[in-house]
């Protein structure tokens, strides 16, 4: 199953949340929001909760959203070049097929 950090289809839990940092171009609010979302969906347990936690899961998921973009976009500093999405998602897709090979 492929998941990126824009998925939003609330059936899908991702194994892994995706690096935001130091991109070209950079992460965009609806990247970090879904990581944030993934975040809270993978601690909680729950891909979509109940109504009697959704207010806490939603304010879950804007907290982190909010001290996520904070670090990602705002604070953190690196000397390395910008990552490229494209050559990024081409060696995810690599390993993908890798190990759908091994496994297959």
């Amino acid at each position: 199953m492929s998941c990126t950090p824009g998925d939003s289809d609330p059936k899908i839990m991702c194994r892994n949340i995706k690096r935001l940092h130091n991109f070209e171009p950079p992460a965009t609010e609806e990247e970090i929001r879904a990581s944030a979302l993934q975040y809270v969906r993978k601690v909680s347990g729950m891909r979509k909760p109940s109504k009697a936690n959704a207010e806490a899961f939603e304010q879950a998921v804007e907290a982190i959203y909010a001290i996520t973009k904070e670090l990602v976009l705002d604070q953190l500093e690196t000397n390395s070049p910008p990552r490229d999405r494209e050559v990024e998602a081409e060696q995810a897709r690599a390993r993908g097929r890798q190990r759908a090979a091994r496994e297959g």
